[in-house]
């Protein structure tokens, strides 16, 4: 596995990591335990150092799954958790208040069995509590030793800025893919500028780009992707003739429409790190292919032919969760 560092921290981690949400909440029913322990401890046997979770999975299940199934290889490992929302639910509503942040990190620290948190990410912009409040609380938290490096989700340039200035932010973690390519507007500029690293969630678009969704699928009643309007019938219908073009570069390259997703976000900057997550072992060896595919300026450039042709149809979020992102 290849390593990459997260902009200019001095966070060295695996090129892919693994997003662990979906082990416990989002996509349907939590898998069980010793599947998705099995499954974690194939990631760290195959090479995967970098681990994303957060309080609000489960809440608190997976970090608590992880705690227990990667205490054998911690010293190894970098995992991130994020604080932000209350009482650890995301429908709750924000709340990044410092004595709300000191609380999360002793409680993910204990669910985690661990003595340091290696980034802590606020997982969305709270506009109650300025953004210089929630930088000095993590910079405390670092000094302590609790924490190694401060990271933000889904913020904007203002608050990236803000955050920076402050405490040094290792990492921007957003949504960043063939079918979500907004951070190349503004974002991906400024952590260039600032020496930050971008961590893509949903990298493969959630499952559709892997090709393995169609109009037809139909996902269990607690799966988020029932209230995406990108994911509406009609919207997967249009938005195929996207994975269809993916598909064909695939094949060309004796590889899967998954990895050339991942292999084209490798390809923007050194310091992309995207955290594909999966439940099922096979895809966990198909995403980690990816690192090993190159992709040359040809197929560079049929992929951006296909994005400039292609229209994706639906937003990403519903109204509510809109609300949330890019303060």
């Amino acid at each position: 596995m290849q390593s990459r560092e997260l902009g200019n921290s001095g966070l060295r981690v695996s090129a892919l990591g693994l997003g662990c949400m979906g082990l416990s909440f989002g996509y349907g029913p939590a898998t069980e335990t010793r599947a998705a322990t099995a499954l974690l401890h194939a990631a760290v046997e195959q090479g995967v150092t970098f681990f994303d979770t957060a309080e609000v999975y489960g809440p608190f299940r997976n970090e608590e799954l992880l705690g227990q199934a990667l205490a054998p290889y911690r010293d190894q490992l970098v995992i991130a958790t994020k604080f932000g929302f209350k009482d650890g639910h995301a429908d709750a509503g924000l709340d990044s208040r410092p004595e709300r942040i000191r609380a999360v990190a002793e409680a993910s620290l204990s669910r985690l069995k661990t003595d340091r948190i290696d980034l802590f990410y606020q997982h969305r912009v709270d506009p109650n509590v300025p953004m210089e409040d929630v930088a000095g609380t993590v910079r405390d938290l670092i000094a302590e030793g609790k924490v190694k490096h401060f990271g933000l989700s889904e913020a904007g340039v203002d608050s990236i800025r803000r955050a920076h200035a402050v405490q040094p932010v290792a990492a921007l973690q957003s949504e960043y893919s063939l079918w979500w390519r907004e951070p190349e507007q503004s974002v991906l500029p400024v952590l260039e500028e600032l020496g930050i690293g971008f961590v893509p969630f949903s990298p493969l678009g959630k499952g559709f780009l892997t090709g393995a969704i169609n109009v037809d699928t139909q996902f269990a009643a607690d799966d988020f992707r029932n209230s995406v309007p990108r994911f509406a019938a009609d919207a997967r219908q249009a938005n195929q003739v996207l994975v269809d073009r993916i598909s064909a570069i695939a094949t060309a390259k004796g590889a899967t429409p998954a990895q050339v997703a991942l292999a084209w976000l490798l390809s923007r900057k050194p310091w992309i790190v995207p955290i594909p997550g999966t439940t099922q072992l096979h895809r966990l060896a198909e995403n980690l292919g990816a690192v090993s595919l190159q992709l040359d300026a040809a197929d560079l450039q049929q992929i951006g032919d296909a994005l400039d042709s292609i229209a994706i149809v639906g937003d990403r979020y519903n109204a509510a969760r809109q609300k949330l992102v890019a303060r």
